[in-house]
């Protein structure tokens, strides 16, 4: 299972359904996407530390930027931007799942249900 960043991101809040998910799976993958707007997302250092150690921890998996996700996200900006806003870092999320044949774990469905050949498995905070 590939979880996008939201997902971290209610864990962080102490969300027990958004920890029990991450705890039911044995394989647990996020895109290089995810990782880097979780850094971004911090304030300091420590926050880093924190963001590498819980991922550490857990066993996350962070899947490398490919030239086919690539390719495949800028088909689904191309597909998707106009009529749905999909936004660059979605759709590398998504191209991730879809590349590796993983489903992808959000709460954010509006950013991917439009995606046909994404499993998207919505989680509900």
């Amino acid at each position: 299972m590939i979880f996008d960043t939201d997902i971290f991101i209610w864990v962080q809040r102490a969300n027990i359904k958004a920890a029990e998910l991450v705890k039911k799976h044995d394989e647990r993958y996020l895109s290089v996407q995810t990782f880097m707007e979780l850094l971004q997302g911090a304030q300091n250092k420590n926050q880093h530390k924190y963001i590498k150690d819980f991922i550490a921890s857990f066993g996350f998996v962070v899947l490398p930027f490919t030239e086919n996700i690539g390719h495949r996200a800028s088909i689904y900006i191309e597909e998707y931007t106009l009529s749905s806003g999909l936004r660059a870092g979605d759709a590398i999320i998504a191209a991730t799942a879809v590349e590796n044949n993983m489903p992808l774990a959000s709460s954010n469905a509006k950013h991917f249900r439009m995606i046909k050949d994404l499993e998207l498995k919505i989680f509900k905070p």
